[in-house]
């Protein structure tokens, strides 16, 4: 083999590998809208029979307090659908590929109304802690949900039931933003840490319930999309007590390629 014949298979190898990673980034935007489009389904589902058992009741009792009643929980259930609705329209409008923009404390509070149902389903309580009722840094809507949602799913997996989860939203200085999502859970050993940003490790033996889980690419494609803003990702564990993963984002300004950034992992 003669080096252009070399460098030749070399620049395809190059070109296919920029071909697969473009694939999988739009194979793991699919995958964040699946997990929306299931959850809603789920929360629709919910409302809807809400509002059906209610009507029926308040047709067979026709006394004013049970028709008060049924009415209220009605007017409530479609209050909800409404909320859904709304947070549905607003994550598709983060479905853009370009930086602008984003609100963390509105992402959150979004995201959270998505996953309300499987939250309560395994029994976990969420609290939210905003510094202001605003924190804006200009990045990837798309990206920064799917790594939410990642962040929160991994978080009630290392749960399993009845616990908590914190997501606080912060200034960090007059550059950087601070989301932090911190568990109850079980837990990384210290001798995991060092590889939990690795492509497919993972402390999970396979899909759980909800069919999620087991493949270890979640905090893989957490750190690349973080390190595609220029931010940096820092992850605190203790066994048996739980875990904190905090991300630093720019306030203003979005590389066009991924620069030097940093992670680190810290076992309490």
């Amino acid at each position: 083999m003669n080096q252009a014949t070399s460098t030749d298979e070399l620049e395809q190898l190059r070109l296919e590998n920029a071909e697969l990673k473009l694939q999988l980034k739009s194979m793991a935007a699919m995958a964040t809208l699946g997990e929306l489009t299931g959850t809603a389904t789920h929360e629709f589902n919910n409302v809807l029979m809400t509002v059906l058992n209610y009507a029926k009741l308040g047709l067979r009792n026709r006394d004013d307090a049970n028709r008060d009643k049924a009415l209220n929980k009605i007017l409530d259930a479609t209050q909800r659908a409404a909320k859904i609705t709304n947070t549905i329209l607003a994550q598709a409008r983060n479905r853009s590929e370009s930086p602008e923009p984003i609100d963390l404390c509105d992402l959150v509070s979004e995201t959270l109304v998505l996953l309300s149902r499987e939250m309560q389903k395994y029994r976990i309580t969420v609290e939210t802690s905003f510094e202001s009722d605003s924190m804006n840094v200009h990045a990837v809507g798309n990206q920064l949900s799917r790594l939410l949602i990642n962040l929160l799913i991994n978080a009630r997996q290392a749960i399993d039931t009845c616990g908590n989860i914190t997501v606080s939203v912060r200034r960090v200085d007059e550059d950087m933003v601070e989301l932090a999502v911190r568990d109850s859970g079980c837990g990384i050993p210290a001798e995991s840490l060092p590889k939990i940003f690795e492509s497919k490790f993972t402390t999970k033996s396979g899909p759980d319930a909800e069919g999620r889980g087991g493949t270890g690419l979640g905090l893989a494609a957490c750190k690349e999309i973080v390190d595609g803003h220029r931010g940096r990702i820092r992850v605190e564990s203790t066994v048996g007590v739980g875990t904190m993963i905090a991300i630093r984002l720019p306030v203003q300004g979005l590389a066009q390629t991924p620069g030097e950034s940093s992670d680190e992992t810290k076992a309490a």
